[in-house]
């Protein structure tokens, strides 16, 4: 699962690693965005009832729905 601030939305640790690009080289950089990516094993074998699970668990407690959007991959084990 990865969780991203929207477009608009501050991202106040984002910006030391902005601020920091040209010091290290990377001039060629417009913008930084830090997120977070989180991996979840789930026991179920079904993907539409994964893919049900991961987007409840999302809406309900991983991401901030209002200031954040998330994307998914279901990888079978």
């Amino acid at each position: 699962i990865t969780i991203t601030l929207k477009p608009g939305v501050l991202d106040p640790p984002g910006k030391p690693i902005a601020g920091a690009r040209h010091a290290v080289g990377f001039g060629g950089v417009d913008g930084v965005r830090q997120g977070k990516f989180i991996e979840v094993e789930l026991a179920e074998s079904d993907p539409t009832r994964a893919r049900e699970e991961i987007e409840r668990m999302c809406k309900q407690l991983l991401a901030n729905t209002i200031i954040e959007n998330y994307a998914y991959e279901l990888e079978a084990a």
